[in-house]
């Protein structure tokens, strides 16, 4: 019977281990997205590099692709529709995006965008 016990409390003292395992959460430094130019990016470009831009939309060129300009250069950039919900945006306002450079082969580099932000 003792033995029982001491397993199951064995059991019992893993299962909770386990489970605030799961929960843990790293707070350490990380490789943040660096606030570059496009003439940087287009000069020395590094698939998946995190980039952040400042800049302006200033044409679509196809499904979920446009042109983006940041008074360096100008690069096209993948936005899913669901970055523009709640946003109006033409080739004047002023926007921030986060992403990553996509670099393949014998292609141009683009920006896969993970965030869009109005700048004021």
């Amino acid at each position: 019977m003792k033995q029982k016990n001491i397993a199951a409390l064995i059991i019992a003292l893993s299962a909770i281990g386990f489970s605030s395992a799961a929960s843990a959460q790293y707070v350490g430094p990380t490789t943040q997205a660096t606030l570059t130019s496009i003439a940087e990016i287009l000069k020395h470009p590094v698939d998946d590099q995190p980039v952040t831009l400042r800049g302006f939309i200033v044409k679509k060129v196809g499904n979920e692709k446009y042109i983006f300009s940041d008074g360096t250069s100008e690069i096209r950039v993948d936005i899913d529709g669901k970055h523009f919900i709640n946003k109006k945006v033409d080739e004047k306002t002023k926007v921030e995006i986060r992403g990553e450079v996509e670099k393949d082969f014998l292609s141009t580099p683009e920006i896969d965008v993970d965030v869009l932000t109005l700048v004021n």
